[in-house]
């Protein structure tokens, strides 16, 4: 017998397959493995990736601001930038109201860089098996669970 959100009684809930986590996380690694190929061809690790898709749609932030978009901490975001520099893709300048705030922009070659990218999403599309559609409810619920769980740190 079970109650409104709780586990059913024949529910073995240390299962591996029986866990949310590891089904997110198993996913998660299959979903890199099918980009490697992909951003291998743009000279870009995934990390590498979703700091320029931030960048290729809100240009000239701060490693702070990148930092909250990717939710991610921004004393690791800082090598991953420095590698992109070096790369050519990006540049990084203090703020003169600031010398603690770094400001990173995308140089031409980073702007260009978008249009290779391009293809990107429609084979990940094409990989998942799955509508537009399925995937949208899919993102919407991922993203209302990921809310929830920041909610209740």
């Amino acid at each position: 017998m079970t109650t409104k959100g709780s586990l059913p009684d024949s529910c073995d809930e240390l299962r591996l397959d029986n866990q949310l986590c590891f089904a997110l996380h198993s996913t998660s690694l299959l979903m890199t493995k099918v980009y490697k190929p992909l951003l291998q061809a743009l000279g870009l690790t995934y990390p590498q990736y979703l700091a320029m898709m931030v960048l290729w749609e809100h240009d000239g932030l701060t490693v702070g601001e990148i930092s909250t978009h990717l939710l991610t901490d921004p004393g690791s975001l800082t090598p991953l930038l420095k590698r992109l520099e070096a790369e050519g893709l990006l540049s990084r300048t203090r703020s003169r109201e600031d010398e603690r705030v770094v400001i990173v922009e995308l140089t031409a070659q980073g702007r260009a860089l978008r249009d290779k990218a391009r293809e990107i999403p429609h084979c990940i599309l094409a990989a998942s098996g799955q509508t537009v559609e399925q995937l949208q409810k899919l993102q919407a619920d991922l993203l209302a669970l990921r809310g929830h769980l920041q909610h209740s740190l």
